[in-house]
């Protein structure tokens, strides 16, 4: 017969204590990582992995409170404004005082990690403005994610290339209207 050692049984002890102190959830279709939402990151980014159940938000919770204009990118933001593109600082002479039906833009405002080009609160529209690095693979890839989370806080995401604002600018101002809630159709999810 093998006698434990006193190291052996205080391994055996913690593991036990461990295994049983920490709660484990089987990785099916009922649970699924925090998402950044709810103060969480994706699951194998860090993420925990909780029930469904306890993600919900009460229904008078303001989603967006928490999520624009971040204090640690105030200073990015401010240098992106004072550094616009040409294609930036032309559609902002378009949108600037309140000329599209009265409504106001905001230049260079972020949405959780992510910096908007364009965004109108009142219509939670977002109005991104692509060059060509934005024609690779990855950017695209990138773009749809950015979009992706966005939508998910309820904010439309509209995309125009930049020579559009030289050359077509009254075509953009039609689609910035028609991309207005009361313009456009229901996310279907």
């Amino acid at each position: 017969m093998v006698q434990n050692t006193d190291d052996e049984n205080n391994r055996s002890k913690e593991n036990s204590t461990f295994n049983s102190a920490t709660p484990s959830f089987p990785l099916d279709n009922h649970t699924q990582s925090s998402p950044p939402i709810l103060g969480g990151v994706p699951a194998g980014r860090g993420g925990k992995i909780l029930p469904l159940e306890s993600k919900t938000l009460p229904q008078d919770t303001p989603v967006n409170t928490k999520l624009n204009n971040l204090p640690y990118l105030k200073t990015f933001r401010r240098t992106l404004r004072n550094n616009s593109t040409p294609a930036e600082a032309k559609l902002w002479t378009l949108l600037q005082n309140s000329q599209v039906d009265g409504r106001k833009f905001r230049r260079q405002h972020s949405v959780g990690n992510y910096i908007l080009d364009f965004y109108c609160p009142a219509e939670q529209l977002a109005i991104e403005l692509d060059g060509e690095i934005h024609n690779t693979p990855q950017a695209q890839l990138h773009d749809g994610e950015r979009t992706l989370f966005l939508n998910s806080v309820g904010i439309h995401v509209i995309r125009f290339e930049n020579k559009l604002v030289f050359e077509y600018p009254e075509y953009m101002i039609t689609e910035i209207k028609n991309n207005f809630k009361s313009n456009r159709p229901p996310y279907v999810i």
